[in-house]
């Protein structure tokens, strides 16, 4: 089994030529909630890449626990990567399956049990989600917000110890996007679970963020780590500053809006 922590180090990503992110270093600890944020296009969903096995780094490498990610062979990647599990932004379920066959398809590639063990299973991972008795429904047939709760009951499937989540309240309306929180934050504290998640969405990252790492488009290299909220009290970088109090801004924006609207009235 491996240690669920994880460590970056010395990273530097690039497509071809051109430099994404530079001299990465941050770990991330066992039990975390830990965000990857940073404004568009500063490589956070490119850095997830990197974390699970889909894209080599020019530089530098990550490690699980003691063992390297990308100086392994093949085959003992596979291993490593075996016990994590990913929600991808879309939800990525295969429409021609139910939710119990999604479900069902890892466990039945990477482990030998029997088909009436794995319909338990199925229907224990749906239930952890809040979709018990939703295993013969398509994904058409179910709700923005509860596709993204039966990927992330396929991303536990194989009882990963890590789980990465790519923007997962990404299209939902804010009730479902606060529903979809307090069951990353239920599913950390009751499974023990590390939780890597890649968002901009202020009010995840405040709610039930632990750690963070704040990547710079511009300079392309992240510019602080640390508590999220801590982050908000104590940054002196008007970068930090104005991603983490954006929503003010925009609210106090559209108030002067609104009251020059009535004076010109």
């Amino acid at each position: 089994m491996i240690n669920s922590s994880l460590r970056i180090q010395n990273m530097t990503m690039s497509y071809g030529d051109f430099i994404i992110q530079r001299d990465l270093n941050f770990t991330i600890s066992r039990g975390d909630v830990f965000i990857i944020m940073g404004g568009s296009g500063c490589g956070k969903s490119t850095l997830l890449m990197h974390l699970i096995g889909l894209h080599k780094p020019l530089k530098g490498d990550v490690f699980y626990g003691n063992e390297s990610l990308w100086q392994s062979e093949h085959k003992e990647r596979q291993r490593i990567l075996k016990r994590t599990g990913v929600l991808f932004q879309s939800g990525a379920l295969l429409s021609s399956m139910t939710l119990a066959e999604n479900i069902a398809l890892p466990i039945t590639e990477h482990t030998l049990l029997g088909s009436r063990r794995i319909r338990e299973i199925v229907a224990y991972k749906l239930a952890l989600v809040g979709l018990a008795g939703f295993e013969d429904y398509y994904p058409s047939e179910i709700s923005g917000g509860m596709q993204k709760r039966a990927g992330l009951a396929r991303a536990m499937a194989l009882d990963p110890e890590i789980l990465f989540f790519d923007e997962p309240s990404a299209g939902l309306d804010p009730v479902s996007a606060k529903l979809l929180d307090d069951l990353i934050r239920s599913l950390r504290d009751n499974l023990g679970a590390t939780i890597v998640m890649v968002t901009h969405e202020l009010a995840s990252i405040f709610a039930i963020g632990t750690n963070s790492v704040f990547l710079d488009p511009e300079t392309k290299t992240m510019i602080a780590s640390g508590p999220p909220r801590k982050l908000l009290i104590e940054s002196r970088d008007p970068k930090v500053i104005r991603f983490l109090t954006r929503d003010e801004t925009e609210n106090r924006n559209k108030n002067e809006t609104k009251h020059q609207e009535k004076c010109d009235l």
